[in-house]
């Protein structure tokens, strides 16, 4: 009861109600609210802390800003499920907040596509060398719909891509990257899908800031899709994804093979040229992984000779078996 209380006395304020009810449709900083609702930081932020004590609100520290969101899980979710559907009664409330809210976005938007403009002609040219785009996302798919997954973990998300391919097949998804920017665009993108079950954090792949995984918590999927390359120690990363993972979870990296294109580490800031099938075997050990399988999917016949690139797909399980395996072990 007092848990109950608590909640209905944050949100028993108009400014408090309307900053809830937005927060479920997006996830947006201080100043951002402060356009949207029409009145001042301090103001706002008082609001925001009760919300947050309340527990009706969580909020994420990225660099000098921070983001705040709707609570989605639990019964303070489920307390907004029922004030937002109320208050599709008397839309006329809200509709000055939607259209700031639409107009926010529009900023953002325009931010997002600034930074990755600047940025597309690298992109595509590593695109350009290996398996058209829809052949390797095919494939990460067809990987994914073999198992359900609650809670999905894309390490370093980039433009956010891959949590908008797997949106249909998950429960929740986090992506992590260190790139401000890059959050940017997969913060945009993940709206614009309406993927409001997936979300965004800058965090560093070697510092994951999740809990360590057992039989009742973690992912149950961590995927890095050409990440590794980019890292000194990919090794290491591979091993802090093992530690967030629940138990029986898996591992999917999607890179590259081997190969002798120097200007990829000259031009393209990559660290290495592809990985080895022994190699990455040999991470999957040290972390206690089990390699399931390994996947190549070779560049098509449009692509020259000399620019090639072979994309390779590996899985592994955690080697930790989850509750109800051990309970059949023991019975």
């Amino acid at each position: 009861m007092d848990q109950l209380l608590t909640m209905l006395r944050a949100v028993g304020d108009p400014t408090r109600l309307r900053l809830l009810l937005v927060l479920r449709e997006a996830e947006l900083t201080v100043s951002e609210l402060t356009q949207i609702l029409g009145q001042s930081q301090p103001r706002v932020s008082r609001h925001l802390k009760l919300l947050c004590d309340a527990g009706l609100l969580q909020r994420f520290k990225e660099g000098s800003w921070v983001f705040y969101r709707a609570t989605e899980r639990g019964p303070r979710a489920q307390l907004g499920t029922t004030l937002s559907t109320l208050a599709r009664d008397e839309p006329e409330t809200l509709e000055a907040d939607h259209r700031r809210l639409a107009a926010v976005r529009e900023q953002r938007a325009a931010l997002a596509a600034a930074f990755f403009k600047a940025n597309a002609s690298q992109w595509e040219r590593i695109r350009s060398l290996h398996a058209p785009e829809q052949d390797v996302e095919a494939a990460i798919v067809r990987h994914f719909e073999e198992k359900p997954i609650d809670a999905l973990l894309d390490a370093g998300t980039g433009t956010g891509r891959m949590l908008e391919l797997l949106a249909p097949l998950i429960r929740r998804g986090v992506g992590v990257d260190a790139s401000p920017e890059m959050l940017a665009i997969a913060r945009d993108r993940l709206e614009r899908a309406e993927a409001r079950h997936c979300q965004v954090r800058l965090a560093d792949v070697f510092r994951l800031p999740f809990a360590v995984g057992n039989a009742e918590q973690g992912f149950d999927a961590v995927l890095f899709h050409q990440v590794l390359h980019y890292l000194d120690e990919p090794q290491a990363a591979v091993a802090e994804a093992a530690r967030v993972l629940k138990a029986g979870g898996r591992i999917l990296i999607v890179d590259f093979a081997p190969h002798d294109l120097e200007f990829c580490r000259s031009e393209l800031a990559h660290r290495r040229l592809g990985f080895p099938d022994t190699e990455v075997q040999s991470w999957f050990r040290a972390a206690g992984l089990e390699s399931v399988a390994s996947e190549a999917i070779a560049p098509g016949a449009e692509r020259s000779d000399e620019s090639k690139l072979t994309v390779k797909i590996w899985t592994a399980v955690s080697a930790r078996k989850p509750a109800r395996n051990r309970a059949k072990e023991a019975a």
